[in-house]
């Protein structure tokens, strides 16, 4: 059993079975052995690891600052506006979105915003590492005719 930690004004009560803390030990070993080029995959900083284990889990904050579809998100709202003016600072600009929402919605923003009607793009296959929004039926650009798609094979080299 894994002893209750302090985390800034916040007792975090984790108990965890023993067979469930030697399969998170495991998954541990597997992710410092092997790199993962998937971004969504990406290995956590342990600021972002405790921050996502604090009472920030507990709550839904969908919306935006102030325009909240459920209450009691100030707290949140209080982080986002942080978050949105060290982006605007960062990055010298007057409007951020801060918010994380689908690697298929960032890419398809991406492709409508620089390709062409007709373009095309070549991505890894699917089976190979590519994901579903490198032109893996991207059914809505497909069939509406504004994208082509070509996908290629990794072949993998024995040592």
């Amino acid at each position: 059993m894994i002893k209750s930690k302090k985390h800034e004004n916040h007792t975090l009560s984790v108990d965890v079975d023993t067979e469930v803390k030697e399969i998170i030990k495991k998954e541990l070993e597997r992710q410092k052995r092997q790199l993962i080029l998937i971004a969504s995959e990406n290995f956590t900083s342990q600021e972002v690891i405790k921050t996502m284990g604090s009472v920030l889990t507990n709550k839904y904050a969908e919306g935006y600052p102030g325009f909240r579809y459920y209450a009691g998100c100030e707290n949140f709202d209080e982080i986002e506006k942080l978050a949105i003016n060290r982006a605007n600072q960062l990055f010298g600009s007057n409007y951020s979105n801060v918010q994380p929402h689908s690697g298929v919605n960032a890419n398809l923003a991406v492709y409508l915003s620089v390709l062409n009607c007709g373009d095309r793009i070549l991505s890894m296959n699917l089976r190979d590492g590519g994901h579903l929004s490198h032109g893996h039926n991207l059914l809505i650009l497909y069939h509406l005719n504004l994208l082509e798609t070509d996908g290629y094979q990794f072949h993998r080299i024995q040592f």
